[in-house]
């Protein structure tokens, strides 16, 4: 049930976080959703979130004894990965940018706000 919720929460993190901050550069910079329909973009978004929120969630219950004293380097390299599929993505067709720093600016908040959700609620 504990880990069901922190999934959840972990989720919920990690899907409006960047929600927000593309929302914000969109009306700063008029940068739109890729696409001809936003509303499948969000849902691929979602489904894709949702995975990464289980196995965010799902290695840190499965190792938690050894990552708690280090949840902070570990979240590190889950940033890293992130970041780095931006940078890939960017360098790739169909993705500027506008898209990989919003990417990278959510991924800086969401993160480490997901790293204390499981430290909080999944203690060693």
């Amino acid at each position: 049930m504990r880990v069901g919720l922190t999934v959840l929460l972990v989720f919920v993190i990690i899907l409006v976080v960047p929600v927000l901050v593309y929302g914000a550069l969109s009306r700063i910079s008029g940068l739109q959703p890729p696409g001809d329909d936003p509303s499948a973009f969000l849902a691929g978004v979602a489904v894709s979130k949702l995975g990464t929120a289980i196995a965010f969630v799902g290695l840190w219950f499965l190792a938690r004894d050894s990552l708690a004293p280090q949840w902070l380097p570990c979240v590190a390299l889950w940033w890293v990965m992130f970041v780095l599929g931006e940078v890939g993505q960017a360098i790739g067709p169909g993705y500027s940018w506008s898209e990989a720093i919003a990417g990278i600016v959510s991924e800086t908040i969401y993160l480490p706000l997901s790293g204390l959700v499981v430290l909080r609620m999944l203690p060693a």
